[in-house]
């Protein structure tokens, strides 16, 4: 087991983070800009150094200064988070030269999975579905027609680096083709450098559901059940929980035990997610993220394990302990994200918290780096929190999330609260009704048009 973790990120995860190590009796290092000084994981952090300025580019993501902290701190690995650089082969090839340990996948399936055209044939020889398209980068317009047309409209032009809805245009007709990848290509290059784009079918009214792996690096690997993350807003999700409303137990196993021996195959290390589109009772693949996930909690709800402590002793060596068949499922959670913006404008809105009371009771989790006089500063991601809550059926778990959000109140700056308050009374979100498109037709109304208003 590692002396000393440094923790290379920020906000919650950082707190996350610190408190597995906390744990099991790893000393932390906390890293921060400027800007975070008096940001909770640094406070509770067994030693802290400042690596520069605000801008993330000149602090959590300046690879030398981030190596030189280890150094000076004697910190023997480095656990990424998620974000910055959790999902960056060249770092992970740089720790390991430094004798440093990144507490995550090798740098080789990090490359692989980190190029979709790459991750797709990757996983097709794997024996995992995929989504139909075309087979590598498209070169041109001329070529991406007549793919286009072999397919059928519509169609998705997708950026082969990156995510988060960046570089990705849906095509309904022949003639929106070319904008649509010239629009693509410069949106590419700009937010990843890279400018290299692929074809996909275009499902109509699919869910986004992912299925959480975690492998040892020796052939070992086992899944952990499904999420469902299909309430997005411009592809960025909102509500994740898990199991997901829309399988019976029968997809549930027969997708998990395809993906896990597809890992076992690939002798994966760490926690990964294999993320599908989900229609009409088939999976297609679209992506694999070789990180720990944002909504990771709602799969530590169900299934009792920390995904934190288990990434940290897979990456120091040992191997798996738990059996697939030993791996039980109980009960239903949900995660709501929250975020400091406008819940109806979506604007992001940085500022100095002056009250702060989360809920609490049974079976209800916070997971969040945020306090009461805390200032949110601008420079980075708007999430603040994760109202994590779990019952023994959906239902339950439903319940208890309306009563948390009613209870959770931060005062000083706008947040998301009031957009899942509305959300929770939805007679859709109950039923389980909804796929990825649903949340985008539901914000176009106006709000006090919403069934669930009073």
């Amino acid at each position: 087991m590692f002396d000393k973790v440094l923790i290379a990120n920020r906000g919650e995860i950082a707190l996350r983070v610190l408190r597995a190590c906390r744990e099991i009796g790893i000393a932390t290092v906390a890293v921060h800009s400027t800007a975070d000084a008096d940001a909770m994981h640094v406070r509770l952090a067994d030693e802290s150094v400042c690596i520069g300025p605000p801008p993330a580019a000149e602090s959590y993501l300046n690879i030398p200064r981030l190596v030189a902290a280890c150094e000076i701190t004697g910190a023997d690995a480095i656990h990424p988070g998620y974000g910055f650089l959790a999902e960056n082969a060249r770092f992970a090839e740089i720790l390991e030269g430094h004798g440093i340990t990144f507490i995550g996948p090798s740098p080789e399936h990090i490359r692989i999975m980190g190029d979709k055209i790459e991750a797709k044939a990757t996983a097709r020889r794997l024996g995992i579905p995929v989504v139909p398209g075309s087979d590598g980068p498209i070169a041109n317009t001329a070529q991406a027609a007549s793919i286009a047309s072999a397919m059928g409209y519509p169609v998705l032009v997708k950026a082969t680096a990156g995510g988060g809805g960046r570089g990705m245009k849906v095509v309904h007709a022949p003639e929106d083709l070319d904008a649509a990848i010239k629009t693509a290509r410069a949106e590419a290059a700009a937010a990843f450098g890279n400018d290299s784009v692929y074809l996909e079918r275009f499902l109509s009214a699919p869910r986004h559901i992912e299925v959480q792996v975690f492998g040892d690096g020796r052939g070992s690997a086992i899944h952990l059940g499904e999420r469902d993350c299909s309430l997005q807003r411009r592809h960025q999700k909102v509500w994740e929980e898990a199991p997901s409303p829309a399988l019976n137990a029968s997809e549930r196993a027969g997708i998990g035990a395809i993906i896990a021996a597809a890992m076992q195959k690939l002798k994966y290390r760490g926690a990964g997610t294999v993320e599908f589109l989900y229609e009409d009772g088939k999976f297609f693949f679209i992506e694999m993220n070789t990180r720990l996930q944002v909504e990771h909690p709602v799969t530590e709800m169900i299934t009792g394990l920390d995904l934190v402590i288990e990434q940290i002793r897979v990456a120091s060596g040992n191997t798996l302990t738990l059996k697939q068949s030993e791996v039980t499922f109980t009960g239903h959670a949900i995660e709501c994200r929250i975020n400091a913006e406008n819940p109806e404008t979506f604007m992001p809105s940085p500022g100095k918290i002056e009250y702060w009371h989360p809920p609490g009771g049974l079976g209800v989790r916070v997971d969040s780096g945020a306090y009461q006089g805390y200032r949110i500063p601008p420079f980075y991601d708007s999430l603040i929190g994760k109202l994590i809550v779990h019952g023994k059926n959906r239902n339950e778990a439903l319940m208890r999330l309306k009563r948390c959000l009613s209870e959770f109140v931060i005062d000083g700056i706008d947040t998301t609260i009031p957009l899942f308050a509305r959300l929770v009374k939805e007679p859709d979100i109950a039923n389980g009704l909804y796929n990825i498109h649903w949340l985008e037709s539901f914000l176009k109304k106006p709000a006090q048009s919403h069934s669930s208003m009073p």
